[in-house]
C-alpha cells in the first residue's frame, strides 16, 4: 500500500483517503492496517484528519446503499448472525446508544453502516455519530503508525499494550454491553408509547 501511495506521487492523498474509504464498503484491507498506514505517512494530525475523511466517505457509501436498496441488498453484506444481534437498532432513533457501539472496541463498525442504513437515523445524525465514534480508534491508530514511523517504539508498545486492555475489556463485557443496549431500547420504547399515550 505504500508503495503504491507513493506511485501517486501528488495524488498520493486521495489514493489514501480511497483506500479508507474502500475498507469501510467493501472491507478488502483490516481497518487497522490502514489506520497505522496514516500515521505513517502523514503524521499525527494530517493522517487522523484523513483516514477520518477516508472513513467518514466510506461510511456515508455503505449507508447510501442500505438505504436505497434496503434489506436484500444488506443480507449479501452482513451475516444473519450479526443481523440478529442489532437487529434492535433497526427500530431504535437513540443516537447516544449509537454513538457508544461506534464508541466501543470489538463492535463491527463497519457492519454497522449498513445496519444502520435500514433504521431511523437521518443522513446527517448518522455522520456526525459515526465520525466522533471512530474518532478515539482513528487517533490511537495514528498515533501508533506515527511512532513507527519515528522509531519511537517504547511509546508504540506501550500504546499497543493500552490498546489490547481496552479491546479485551471490551470483548469480554461485550455480551453484557449489548443486553444492555437492548433493555435500553425496550425501555425507551415503551416510555415513548406511554408518552404518546397520555391525553394533551
Amino acid at each position: 500500500m505504500l508503495s503504491f501511495i507513493d506511485s501517486l506521487g501528488p495524488l498520493g492523498v486521495v489514493g489514501f483517503i480511497l483506500i479508507q474509504t474502500a475498507q469501510v464498503v467493501a472491507a478488502p484491507i483490516p481497518g487497522e492496517v490502514t489506520g497505522l498506514l496514516g500515521g505513517f505517512i502523514y503524521g499525527p494530525l494530517l493522517g487522523v484528519i484523513f483516514s477520518t475523511i477516508g472513513l467518514t466517505l466510506g461510511s456515508y457509501i455503505a449507508f447510501s446503499l442500505s438505504r436505497t436498496f434496503g434489506r436484500p441488498f444488506v443480507d449479501r453484506f452482513v451475516s444473519k448472525s450479526v443481523m440478529s444481534r442489532f437487529d434492535y437498532l433497526l427500530h431504535h432513533k437513540g443516537a447516544f446508544l449509537v454513538f457508544l457501539l461506534f464508541l466501543i472496541p470489538g463492535f463491527p463498525k463497519d457492519y454497522l453502516c449498513y445496519i444502520l442504513g435500514l433504521g431511523h437515523l437521518t443522513t446527517m445524525e448518522f455522520l456526525v455519530i459515526g465520525s466522533l465514534g471512530r474518532l478515539f480508534g482513528t487517533i490511537l491508530l495514528t498515533l501508533g503508525g506515527d511512532y513507527i514511523r519515528t522509531s519511537q517504539y517504547g511509546k508504540f508498545f506501550i500504546l499497543v499494550g493500552v490498546a489490547v486492555v481496552v479491546i479485551f475489556t471490551a470483548m469480554a463485557y461485550r455480551d453484557r454491553l449489548e443486553r444492555i443496549f437492548r433493555r435500553w431500547h425496550i425501555y425507551s420504547k415503551r416510555t415513548r408509547k406511554r408518552n404518546n399515550g397520555k391525553p394533551r
